[in-house]
């Protein structure tokens, strides 16, 4: 697929719903290498950072979203009442479902009640379902990033807690080109070593080209009805870890 193609297709919601879907399908068993790749091996210290910012407590229900193979999910287990993941891609699930006995056995299975197959834009769960919602490289494959907010806040909790960590659009044009420039080429290559296609990791830089970065998204999460919200970077501000709290009064 050209890049000007590829633009295009995921410059509408329809067009990003079913190529992210297609894409984390075809993708799925490489996603653990792949993660740890681009983040210079950084992407479990990032996780564990995520779940240090979140305070879990015993009593806290978590949901994590786009949850993939489960790395977030099993960092909160042994810390909560009970946790739950959700992806798009069942396959990722999977393989989820299949690391549960290395991560704790029988203790970790009582806590991870499910893993879910849904969307992010129509969760399956009623209103104040959680206490905690996590998020990792979630927030910038959704289609769209209002109605999966706003989601987010009907399953919390009143004072619930979200925590996302995913890329940054850097604002400096200088420091953003070099970014994507490294994402298209080191992403080129391995998509032709894995997949022997190299338009298939494309997709990551161009999907930040229209993410919001850490401010517009700070932004939205305060329209939809969050408060405290803070953005922690990491990798010198190259990727950020979001927290906020939802309001004590449903908005």
């Amino acid at each position: 697929m050209e890049r000007s193609s590829l633009r295009q297709t995921i410059s509408t919601a329809d067009g990003k719903q079913r190529y992210v879907r297609r894409l984390f399908a075809t993708i799925a068993d490489r996603y653990d290498f792949i993660t740890g790749f681009l983040s210079y091996g950084q992407d479990r210290r990032w996780k564990r950072r995520l779940i240090q910012l979140a305070r879990l407590q015993p009593s806290d229900r978590v949901l994590d979203l786009a949850c993939g193979t489960g790395d977030i999910v099993f960092a909160a287990a042994p810390r909560v009442a009970r946790a739950v993941g959700l992806d798009v891609t069942h396959r990722m699930l999977q393989l989820a479902q299949g690391r549960i006995t290395g991560h704790g056995g029988t203790e970790t299975r009582r806590t991870i009640s499910s893993f879910v197959t849904g969307d992010m834009l129509a969760l399956p769960f009623p209103d104040r379902s959680f206490t905690v919602v996590t998020i990792g490289y979630g927030l910038r494959n959704v289609p769209d990033l209002q109605q999966s907010l706003r989601e987010i806040r009907r399953v919390l909790a009143p004072q619930g807690r979200v925590l996302s960590l995913d890329f940054n659009r850097p604002t400096n044009p200088i420091v953003r080109s070099a970014y994507l420039a490294y994402l298209t080429i080191v992403g080129s290559a391995l998509g032709y070593v894995l997949h022997r296609d190299p338009d298939t990791y494309r997709y990551i830089p161009e999907s930040i080209r229209n993410y919001p970065g850490v401010a517009g998204v700070a932004r939205l999460m305060e329209q939809m009805g969050f408060v405290n919200v803070r953005v922690v970077r990491v990798l010198g501000g190259l990727m950020a870890i979001h927290t906020a709290t939802a309001s004590a009064i449903d908005s």
